[in-house]
């Protein structure tokens, strides 16, 4: 008889979001006798999915969302989704959707399973998320902030997510000191939201022909094109290189010398931001704007935070790490990746995770 916990993560897909990650590590790594894993996504776009194929689990292509209106038709439209988590008898659906959606809710907990979803990002504008979280069994957040959405939800938990620190291991690499250059990573959706100008502003600001920006993420969009032609217009075609979107970005942070997160302070903000997380356990010294997310990974360091949107800060705070010796920096660099051990390893993460789902089926049994 098997008595393992069947838990289905449902996530739109493993190409655009970066909690992908973090459902790759917790499907990995909790513990098989205990939980039998499933995961469903919509499809299999993206260099990462084939690592998740490689955990050898179940994945199902399927519908998991569907729209509330016609009201009249919602039933009808949700039941394939509940008669498939019947089937399969899954204990518990963890959703990794970023949405409002409350279809998802609805067809699990009608299947017969417990459901719980994390919540990965700052918007919270609609009556949509209220009902989702009413119906939720549970709710994870990741942040300090996100607690205060849910005022009246008891049945909600502060997990951060975490990472492989033997894998974002700086050791790992052999890297060039070249002194005579400076480089500055930043990794990011590009997307008008995550500030990259700002990085360059700075830059120009600074008029430092030492100081060189690599920027990866998918350059293809009107957003990208925007910042291509920022950087001609303020000649710095010699400073700044887009690389594109890479699947392994350790190799990058380790030659760097300094990692930005300039995410801007608008609705979405950022949930708790795992780039940022890599770069620190990477052991580099790193700055980000001072919003929601990444004000909570740095908590600790609010020397390292900027004013979101000010280039003339963030120029500050670059020529302040440029100007101080290596030994410093590595210094800095140390402590940070200490304190990833400390707080955000997946090890921490996974045990929060095994805790709550068991407590979830304990209390359905009861």
């Amino acid at each position: 008889m098997n008595n393992r916990i069947k838990i289905l993560f449902t996530i739109p897909n493993f190409d655009t979001s970066g909690s992908g990650k973090v459902v790759y590590d917790l499907a990995k790594n909790l513990d098989k006798n205990k939980f039998d894993i499933s995961i469903a996504c919509q499809n299999s776009k993206g260099n990462f999915f084939k690592e998740i194929e490689l955990l050898n689990l179940p994945i199902y292509f399927i519908e998991i969302e569907a729209s509330t209106k016609p009201y009249l038709t919602f039933l009808s439209r949700i039941k394939p989704y509940k008669n498939f988590i019947k089937e399969h008898k899954f204990d518990i659906v963890h959703s990794w959707h970023w949405n409002s959606g409350w279809s998802e809710v609805v067809a699990a907990r009608w299947g017969g399973a417990k459901f719980i979803y994390t919540k990965k990002a700052m918007s919270w504008g609609n009556i949509h998320w209220k009902i989702k979280s009413y119906l939720s069994n549970f709710i994870i957040t990741i942040n300090h902030e996100m607690v205060h959405f849910f005022p009246y939800k008891k049945n909600q938990k502060l997990i951060p997510l975490g990472l492989d620190i033997n894998y974002y291991n700086s050791d790992l690499f052999t890297t060039k000191n070249e002194n005579d250059i400076f480089k500055i990573i930043t990794v990011a959706n590009l997307v008008p939201v995550k500030g990259i100008e700002i990085i360059i502003q700075a830059l120009d600001k600074l008029k430092n022909k030492s100081l060189f920006l690599i920027v990866l993420g998918d350059d293809r969009d009107p957003y990208a094109e925007e910042l291509h032609k920022l950087v001609r217009n303020m000649n710095l075609e010699n400073q700044v290189q887009f690389l594109g979107k890479k699947t392994d970005v350790r190799p990058y942070l380790a030659d760097s010398d300094l990692y930005i997160i300039p995410t801007l302070n608008d609705s979405r903000k950022e949930g708790m931001p795992m780039a940022l997380v890599e770069a620190m356990s990477m052991a580099k010294p790193v700055l980000g704007s001072n919003i929601s997310g990444i004000n909570y990974v740095l908590k600790d360091f609010p020397e390292l935070l900027f004013d979101a949107g000010n280039a003339f800060d963030l120029s500050k705070k670059i020529h302040y790490f440029y100007q101080q010796k290596i030994e410093e920096r590595i210094k800095v660099g140390q402590l940070l990746r200490e304190y990833t051990v400390k707080f955000y390893t997946i090890q921490k993460c996974i045990h929060e995770h095994e805790q709550l789902y068991i407590k979830l089926i304990a209390k359905k049994n009861n």
